[in-house]
């Protein structure tokens, strides 16, 4: 690798380092980092903190310390060329002067994709694109698949024990994992934008399902309930953060009920939830990933339609066993080779608990 090279790698990694402390926060933005070099020494860095806030590029031209004009930007995402929340990137880079444009990967938005470069390109700025494409596209991989595959990023959360049971025959899960794995799987709240359980979790936990550290965001709190059967006093209710999704026939006080304390209720046209017309309106909410944490049916529902992008499962040295104890529902597949196989898959230790992460093969 020419020396050219390296350095261009060396400073796209920084972007990468910059961009994941927007993590959680930019929903439902991608995180992206920049850096502004200039004769060999970085001048300026920037990350998008927040939805709505100056993106990465516009921070890292506000914080440079000498004039970035010939300088040479890298940044993790490609530039957006369009006005929308905030003023196009493109038009700032190059009012600014500079000289050259290095992005790991292009913007997976049709309102951008390739037209950041373009916009750069015709006034004279030379670009590159596509080193650490990958590490770029996992790093935003809820938001690449919010707009290759125009529904959210969805992933599956459960504890079980070493023979698959998720709660005991009297639904009792408290607690099948340890400490330590718990708030790992529990600091998931934190990353994605929304979390979704059904109504018997709310009835028989009820659940706070908050991030719960110091500083990061809430998810949306995503509830199924075909007939709105959650108490009001829930505390997943306890604020305007919660959507309520419903079937057809929802008892229409109890809609308003919840109405009147600011809380979203979607329903849909159909006597049961259909998981795709979910997917439908949450993208149409801009709603880029979805935290499935149970119980076993809603678990299941999602595995039947083949509805799971990542996978975190812990496993505990424990044997619950017995028929009707709770595991992952819904129908099943009919052979084993159809089941959702995990690629890319890592594992983690938490004592004597045990996690894995997977990606679910397309």
């Amino acid at each position: 690798m020419s020396n050219n090279k390296t350095l261009d790698e060396l400073f796209l990694k920084e972007t990468l380092r910059l961009a994941k402390q927007g993590q959680g926060w930019a929903n439902p933005n991608p995180m992206v980092g920049a850096v502004i070099v200039k004769n060999g020494k970085v001048i300026g860095k920037g990350y998008h903190h927040k939805a709505g806030l100056p993106h990465a590029e516009i921070e890292a031209l506000q914080n440079s310390k000498t004039s970035v004009k010939g300088a040479t930007m890298y940044v993790s995402l490609e530039p957006h060329a369009y006005h929308g929340k905030t003023p196009p990137c493109t038009d700032a880079i190059i009012q600014a002067g500079i000289a050259r444009v290095v992005c790991a990967t292009l913007d997976p938005n049709p309102k951008v994709r390739g037209k950041g470069l373009k916009k750069l390109q015709s006034a004279g700025i030379k670009t590159a694109v596509g080193m650490l494409k990958q590490e770029a596209r996992r790093l935003n991989e809820a938001f690449f698949t919010f707009h290759e595959k125009r529904r959210p990023f969805i992933v599956l959360k459960f504890a079980a024990s070493l023979d698959g049971k998720i709660a005991t025959r009297l639904h009792d899960s408290k607690w099948i994992s340890n400490p330590e794995a718990r708030q790992a799987a529990r600091n998931l709240r934190s990353i994605y934008q929304s979390v979704l359980v059904g109504v018997n979790t709310v009835i028989r936990d009820n659940p706070h399902l908050g991030a719960r550290r110091s500083g990061k965001p809430d998810p949306l709190r995503i509830i199924l309930d075909t007939s709105l059967r959650i108490p009001m006093g829930s505390r997943v209710l306890r604020d305007t953060n919660a959507l309520i999704v419903t079937a057809k026939a929802t008892p229409q006080a109890k809609r308003k009920a919840l109405e009147s304390q600011g809380v979203s209720v979607v329903v849909l046209p159909s006597k049961k939830i259909s998981l795709k017309k979910l997917m439908h309106e949450l993208y149409r909410r801009k709603i880029i990933s979805v935290l499935v944490e149970g119980g076993g049916a809603v678990l299941g529902s999602f595995v039947d339609e083949q509805l799971a992008d990542k996978v975190y499962a812990v496993h505990a040295p424990i044997l619950i066993g017995g028929e009707q104890a709770v595991s992952v529902r819904g129908l099943g597949v009919r052979a084993v080779r159809d089941a959702i196989h995990l690629k890319d898959v890592s594992y983690k230790r938490f004592g004597d608990n045990m996690m894995t992460v997977g990606y679910a093969q397309v």
